[in-house]
């Protein structure tokens, strides 16, 4: 109530300056400690979840808040994307909320300081036990002359920091980047990827598998879906996220509407719900899912968990419902799990399949 209360003030300011202005509100509110339900804990390539309701990446873009995101409430949180080099992304403004349509445009570009200066902050904050599971996405600079060699660099720079790694290939406000869903080019770049893990996991210490999971974008067709399916089956991929922003554009009211970049939130809700549906049914459930888009509530999370599931992501939702929106959720899916006679989450995952 408090977040309704304050939001028409905050939505009078610049997009991104909100943004950043949240950011700084995160760091200086007391943290809180969220004990979920055993109902609501999974296991995923390893990692255990106590909640499956994750932040998605592009709110903690250089891995400032991840404490203190996890201590609202979230099972994970994933930074970044994360480049090898800084870069300062496409000009401004370049982020936008629809509000009518309960959704937010941006073309943000993988504005970030770059993998060195993260890894000083994670490696700082890993000093304390976190609350959650940390993943940290990973992508190619704009400007690269070899973008699966930026991949690379991208699982030699954060590996020793995260509990997964993302590899983003789908955003589309970097020119040609979704080029590497390409069947030839996404081979190359998956293989080099887990070599590049491989080779992380013979010189350390620890146990960990270091879990790589791929973000696919939703503006794909059949052929492409069951090309990605089979690529990263032969690659060993531990999960596949589905989906980023979209660039097409249903009825949208805002003024907004037609400004370039990815479309998030409410209006990417079905689209993202279908592509899930068509990345279960051709793994056949052999790969975990993770949904993301148009997650405002507990009933979407559900759904996208009895279509096949094990995690759900949101961001856009975070705007407009505030800062507890994980916990509610979490909440929510609770009630729901034990009203359809479920004992774990992990026996809703497909239910609907």
């Amino acid at each position: 109530m408090f977040y309704k209360t304050l939001s028409p003030l905050i939505f009078t300011l610049d997009a991104e300056k909100a943004h950043r202005l949240s950011l700084v509100g995160l760091k200086v509110m007391p943290k809180s400690r969220h004990v979920h339900p055993r109902i609501l804990h999974s296991s995923l390539a390893g990692l255990d979840f106590a909640s499956p309701i994750g932040l998605a990446p592009g709110y903690d873009k250089d891995a400032e808040v991840f404490h203190e995101v996890l201590c609202l409430g979230f099972g994970f949180t994933e930074v970044g994307t994360l480049t090898p080099k800084p870069q300062i992304g496409n000009p401004k403004p370049r982020l936008f909320r629809l509000v009518e349509d309960n959704a937010v445009i941006n073309r943000m570009g993988f504005n970030n300081g770059g993998q060195v200066e993260a890894q000083i902050r994670i490696k700082k904050g890993r000093q304390k036990p976190l609350q959650g599971i940390l993943g940290i996405n990973i992508g190619a600079n704009k400007d690269s002359n070899n973008r699966i060699e930026d991949y690379r660099i991208g699982v030699q720079n954060m590996a020793p920091y995260a509990d997964y790694l993302t590899v983003n290939i789908s955003s589309p406000n970097t020119p040609g980047l979704r080029d590497l869903q390409g069947k030839p080019e996404l081979k190359a770049l998956l293989s080099t990827v887990m070599e590049a893990r491989q080779e992380y996991l013979s010189h350390s210490m620890s146990d960990i598998k270091l879990p790589i999971f791929l973000k696919v974008a939703p503006d794909l067709h059949n052929d492409d879906i069951d090309d990605i399916v089979t690529i990263s089956m032969e690659q060993k991929i531990d999960a596949l996220i589905v989906s980023n922003t979209t660039v097409t554009r249903p009825d949208l009211l805002s003024k907004y509407a037609g400004e370039t970049g990815g479309l998030s939130g409410a209006p990417l809700k079905d689209l993202a719900l279908q592509r899930l549906r068509d990345f279960r049914i051709a793994c056949g459930g052999n790969i975990p899912l993770i949904g993301v888009g148009g997650i405002a509530n507990a009933q979407d999370a559900y759904q996208r968990i009895k279509a096949g599931a094990s995690l759900v992501q949101l961001y856009s939702s975070m705007v407009y419902e505030g800062p507890n929106v994980g916990v509610n959720i979490a909440k929510g899916l609770e009630k729901l799990l034990i009203q359809d006679g479920f004992s774990s989450i992990s026996e809703a995952i497909g239910s609907d399949v």
